[in-house]
């Protein structure tokens, strides 16, 4: 009757509802009873029959404990006899206790013991059971459930071996409860697998990796931890949002922690350091410069270009008379000038007019009105003496290649030779030549000097 209870009972336990709470325990002692059904060895000429049990445990770390066990049972004789034996064992386990689920746990158990027969009479009773007392080693494996935090089922099977030279083999089917004495609660407040009275580091923020000692892992070193960082490897030096994830606010691509000028303009180049530059020194950084190479000391608009308010060809910030008037002659300082010829010896038989570098467009051969009364002058000298010839030598000093300088020179000088013509001077009194960017007049180091010896020289001479 008793066996047909004890499944049942495990079913019953299993089924009802888990507590987190009675798997996490501290056991310290173990006080167990139960019962359960003796099998012994055919020669032992004993018949199976119940017995009663009794354990003293010792939880010593984690899943070990050390136990003593004493059992009782009073078999008959498998003999004509039928002879009562009283047969008992005491022995020693060390047990290894594994969770199953939340509320159960399985125990595999080994030890040694000695069974004892009674005492063995003076005279030997063929038929009478075994006498006197055997060492035995044992082994086993059970399982309890727990129905409190500290009352728990106990189901187990066992069996001995003696050590005797007559060798047998017992073995028995056991149920009872187990009363846990001195368990404590083992909480996990921060839910990362280590308990607390094991945990280092027992504020570990939810869904973190730790260590042995319940410490957050960090392999990139972010201040966030492995587990929850979604951007697990982040550059050492970058900060990062709670996610571990960087940014770059300034989107010039070094990420913030490491950008040394967070606040970079978008659209601006910037170096290793993750700042901008400006390579003309105008104030407009690189890449948002659309005139990235404005003389030093100009002055530039939003982007980075040069400007010239009175359109006389020296650049605002350079020119030194800001206010010309539109078309007057001016000299490499962007201040009004009178155009007159160069000056000569008294008894020179040649004269020399210069058209400046201002009546000319950057890279361009077109004439402009500053520059007709200067011709006007000259033709007005050939045509009053007919043995008067002129040479027309151009200059470009306009940031371009030698080669293209030189086309450009002599496109202004022929500009400046078909004009002649139109006025009625012979073509066979005129040449014109492109010089390029040879003989300077003024050392070539700024826009305002380039627009000096940007020019055209008329040299008109009379011959015998």
């Amino acid at each position: 009757m008793r066996a047909r209870l004890v499944l049942p009972s495990l079913l019953f336990a299993l089924a009802a509802p888990a507590s987190p709470v009675e798997a996490q325990r501290l056991y310290r002692l173990e006080l167990s009873a139960g019962g359960g059904y003796n099998l012994f060895d055919s020669k032992l000429e004993l018949g199976s029959t119940f017995g009663a049990a009794g354990r003293l445990g010792y939880w010593i770390y984690g899943p070990l404990s050390l136990e003593v066990e004493g059992s009782f049972a009073k078999p008959t004789t498998s003999t004509p006899l039928n002879q009562k034996v009283s047969v008992s064992n005491i022995g020693g386990w060390v047990i290894g206790n594994f969770p199953i689920g939340n509320r159960a746990s399985f125990f595999v158990k080994g030890g040694y013991g000695n069974t004892s027969f009674g005492t063995c009479p003076a005279v030997s009773v063929p038929g009478s059971g075994p006498c006197g007392s055997a060492g035995v080693l044992q082994g086993g494996a059970g399982t309890r459930i727990n129905l409190t935090q500290t009352i728990l089922m106990r189901y187990e099977f066992a069996v001995s071996r003696s050590l005797t030279t007559l060798k047998f083999s017992n073995a028995v089917v056991q149920g009872g409860l187990s009363l846990m004495i001195g368990s404590k609660p083992l909480v996990d407040s921060d839910g990362d697998g280590i308990y607390d009275r094991y945990d280092n580091c027992a504020g570990t923020r939810l869904g973190a990796l730790v260590d042995k000692h319940g410490c957050p892992t960090d392999r990139d070193a972010d201040g966030v931890p492995d587990g929850v960082d979604r951007c697990p490897n982040t550059p050492e030096g970058a900060a990062v949002d709670a996610a571990g994830c960087t940014a770059d606010s300034d989107g010039d691509g070094y990420l913030d922690g490491l950008d040394q000028c967070p606040d970079t303009p978008k659209g601006a180049l910037v170096d290793a350091r993750g700042c901008p530059g400006d390579s003309d020194g105008d104030g407009v950084f690189d890449g948002l410069d659309r005139c990235p190479l404005t003389p030093a000391g100009a002055t530039v608009d939003a982007l980075g270009c040069p400007g010239d308010s009175d359109n006389d060809g020296v650049l605002d910030g350079l020119d030194k008379c800001p206010n010309t008037r539109v078309g007057a002659p001016i000299d490499a300082s962007g201040c009004p000038t009178t155009p007159r010829p160069a000056p000569v010896d008294s008894g020179s038989a040649e004269r020399v007019w210069i058209i400046p570098g201002s009546t000319w467009t950057l890279r361009g051969s077109v004439l402009t009105a500053p520059a007709l009364p200067i011709l006007d002058s000259v033709i007005g000298v050939l045509k009053s003496d007919p043995k008067t010839t002129a040479e027309v030598n151009g200059f470009a000093q306009d940031r371009l290649v030698p080669t293209d300088n030189t086309r450009l020179s002599q496109r202004r000088a022929d500009v400046v030779r078909d004009y002649l013509i139109k006025q009625g001077i012979e073509v066979s009194r005129i040449t014109a030549v492109g010089r390029g960017s040879q003989t300077l007049i003024v050392s070539d180091t700024t826009e305002a000097a380039r627009t000096t010896n940007r020019r055209v020289e008329i040299r008109v001479t009379r011959n015998p």
